[in-house]
């Protein structure tokens, strides 16, 4: 894997989805890059919850402040997010949308508050058709909902690491 041109990309609010990048970062390398809005969203979690609500049923994609210089030079994308409402995050799909990954192999990788996935898995397969998608990884993060906004510190931390490496040894990126 380490001919490979690896991207890493993520979004996350309360850092969870922060911290498994940074994990796999950590083992496999690559570039490290966190997905910004142009207009961030609102601090208050309930407006979020609002407006990202609102943006799934209108199918608005917020415009992105990152830019990724020469997405043709990377043959992996991993593409972090946490779930939101049962989806895959508007920026996400606004990142997905932007760039063509054709020919590329994209991974996915999720936190989310219990409720596991959603369509969100689905979705970057159908934004992706033109790509090899890996099985994803997910991972019970906070609830930021329920007030506990980050949860994979100390042992859980350590228990997302162990996990994280088993997920990378499945899907052949890590020896």
């Amino acid at each position: 894997m380490s001919s490979k041109k690896i991207l890493i990309v993520y979004l996350s609010r309360t850092n969870n989805t922060k911290t498994i990048a940074q994990i796999i970062h950590k083992n496999i390398g690559g570039t490290l890059v966190a997905l910004e809005l142009q207009t961030p969203y609102p601090e208050n979690y309930q407006a979020t919850v609002n407006q990202v609500s609102n943006e799934n049923a209108t199918g608005f994609l917020p415009p992105l402040k990152t830019k990724i210089d020469s997405i043709e030079k990377y043959d992996v994308v991993f593409v972090g997010f946490p779930t939101w409402g049962m989806q895959l995050p508007p920026p996400v799909k606004s990142f997905l949308r932007q760039y063509d990954l054709s020919g590329k192999k994209v991974i996915p990788f999720n936190t989310n508050g219990g409720y596991g996935i959603g369509s969100s898995f689905e979705t970057v397969k159908e934004l992706c058709q033109n790509s090899e998608i890996l099985d994803g990884f997910t991972i019970k993060g906070g609830s930021e909902r329920d007030g506990i906004l980050l949860a994979l510190t100390g042992d859980k931390q350590a228990n997302a690491e162990t996990e994280v490496k088993k997920w990378l040894r499945k899907i052949k990126i890590l020896q």
